[in-house]
C-alpha cells in the first residue's frame, strides 16, 4: 500500500509537470501564431530585397572565415563608432548642453584621446582574438550563413531580447564583485576615471574586465544563436544599449526609455558618479531586488526637493 501511494504522488507529479510544460507551450505557440499574424498584415519591407541581394553577393565572394572574423570586426567598428558620434559631436552643439547630466564636468580632448587609444587596444588586441574565434564557432555548431535559413525579424527580436537578460545578469553580479575594495583598484577603477562618461568611453576598460564582464555577451550566443546574421544583430543591439547608457546625455522622447525596466543614462550616469550602487548594464531589476538602486533613489528624492529635475 505504502508502495502504491508513492508511485500515485511519483505519477501525480510528473502529469503536473507535462500539464505545466504543456501550457507554456501552448502560450508560446499562441503568442509565436499572433506575431506571425501581425507580420502578415504589415506592408512588404522594401529594402528586404535589396538586402537579400547584398547578402547573397557577400556569401558569393566572401568565404565563411572572411565573413564571420572580418566581417564581424568591421561591423562592430563601424557600428561603435557611429553610434559614438552624435555624443561626441553634443559637446559642440550648446542647445544640447540642456540635456548634460552631470554639467559642471565637460569632455576634455585630453580625455576623449586617450580614451580612444585604449579602445583601439582593447578592440584590437583583445577582441580581435575574440572574434577570430568565430567562424570556429559557427562550423563547431552549424550556424547557417545562408539567406533562406534566416529567421524572421521578430525572432531576432526575441532572441536579443534573451541575450539582453543573460548578458545584464552577469555583468549586474560580476561588475559589482568588481567594486569589491579587494580588487576594485586593479581592474574596474580603470573604467572609473571618467567620472562622467561619454559614449566612446563604453569600452574603455582593463582588458581583464573586458575579458571577465564581456563574457555575458558571449553566454547568450552560445545558447540562442542560430544563425551568422543573429552575432550582428546582438551585436548591433548590445552596442546601442551601452553607448546610450555612457552617453552622459539624457534626451528627450529617447525611444530606448519606452523599453520597461530599462536603465537608461541617468541610471548608469549616477553609478559613475556615485561609484556605489545602479550595477546593472541595462535594466533595473536586479538593482531593484537587491537594494542597490538606494542611493540612487535617495538621490532622485533630493534633487526633487531642490527643484531639479533628475528623471
Amino acid at each position: 500500500m505504502f508502495l502504491f501511494l508513492q508511485n500515485y504522488k511519483a505519477v501525480s507529479r510528473d502529469l503536473k509537470k507535462m500539464a505545466t510544460n504543456e501550457s507554456v507551450i501552448s502560450i508560446f505557440s499562441s503568442a509565436s501564431l499572433a506575431v506571425e499574424y501581425v507580420d502578415s498584415l504589415l506592408p512588404e519591407n522594401p529594402l528586404q530585397e535589396p538586402f537579400k541581394n547584398a547578402w547573397n553577393y557577400m556569401l558569393d565572394n566572401y568565404t565563411k572565415f572572411q565573413i564571420a572574423t572580418w566581417g564581424s570586426l568591421i561591423v562592430h567598428e563601424a557600428l561603435y563608432f557611429l553610434f559614438s558620434l552624435p555624443g561626441f559631436l553634443f559637446q559642440f552643439i550648446p542647445f544640447m548642453k540642456r540635456y548634460k547630466i552631470q554639467k559642471d564636468k565637460p569632455e576634455t580632448w585630453e580625455g576623449q584621446w586617450k580614451c580612444f587609444k585604449v579602445l583601439l587596444f582593447n578592440h584590437f588586441c583583445i577582441q580581435l582574438p575574440l572574434i577570430c574565434g568565430t567562424y570556429y564557432f559557427t562550423e563547431f555548431f552549424n550556424i547557417p550563413y545562408d539567406w533562406e535559413r534566416m529567421p524572421r525579424w521578430y525572432m531576432f527580436l526575441v532572441r536579443c531580447f534573451g541575450c539582453a537578460v543573460i548578458e545584464d545578469t552577469w555583468h549586474y553580479f560580476l561588475h559589482r564583485l568588481l567594486h569589491h575594495k579587494r580588487i576594485y583598484k586593479y581592474i574596474h577603477k580603470v573604467h572609473h576615471e571618467f567620472q562622467a562618461p561619454f559614449g566612446m568611453e563604453a569600452e574603455y576598460a582593463h582588458p581583464l574586465e573586458t575579458l571577465i564582464l564581456g563574457t555575458g555577451f558571449f553566454i547568450g550566443i552560445l545558447l540562442l544563436c542560430d544563425h551568422v546574421a543573429f552575432l550582428w544583430a546582438w551585436v548591433t543591439v548590445r552596442l546601442i544599449e551601452t553607448i546610450d547608457v555612457h552617453s552622459g546625455y539624457d534626451i528627450p522622447l529617447n525611444p530606448l526609455n519606452l523599453i520597461p525596466f530599462y536603465a537608461g543614462s541617468r541610471h548608469h550616469d549616477f553609478h559613475h558618479m556615485n561609484f556605489i550602487g545602479n550595477y546593472a548594464s541595462t535594466f533595473t531589476w536586479w538593482d531593484r531586488l537587491l537594494g542597490t538602486d538606494s542611493q540612487y533613489n535617495a538621490y532622485n528624492e533630493k534633487m526633487k526637493k531642490l527643484g531639479k529635475k533628475t528623471e
